[in-house]
């Protein structure tokens, strides 16, 4: 099968660079499913999973939102932040969690609150991501 080159960065690393027969993200409209030789795309990402299938193995990538450029052999994934489901730590999930919702509760202003929704959106998902792995 053929494969397709994908990297996964961050504005302060790269977390993922390699090749895949098959990548999945969490579109904003919905869930991506980009093959080798797929039309160039450019969509929003929202917080989720990535999966990059190359053979039997899947590297599992939580990221937090951001965007996704699909190019015919390459797929770029520029992530506001993304850790790989090896790196990922519960009670750190869980702590991260009770610190956004403490924001939500100090909220000084719609804009806080904004800002506390938020990151209480990204870390519950963050959240059920690192259960969901622990159970496999």
């Amino acid at each position: 099968m053929s494969t397709v080159q994908v990297l996964v960065a961050t504005a302060e690393r790269e977390v993922y660079r390699g090749e895949a027969e098959m990548l999945v993200a969490p579109g904003a409209a919905g869930e991506l499913g980009i093959l080798p030789k797929h039309a160039p795309l450019l969509s929003q990402l929202k917080p989720g999973e990535l999966r990059i299938t190359n053979g039997d193995n899947v590297d599992e990538v939580f990221i937090s939102g951001g965007y996704i450029e699909v190019q015919p052999d390459m797929i770029t994934v520029l992530a506001d932040s993304a850790e790989r489901a090896s790196d990922m730590d519960e009670a750190a999930a869980l702590a991260a969690k009770r610190k956004a919702e403490e924001l939500l509760e100090s909220k000084k202003s719609d804009v806080d609150l904004a800002l506390a929704e938020a990151e209480l959106s990204i870390m519950a998902a963050r959240l059920d991501w690192v259960k969901k792995k622990k159970k496999h």
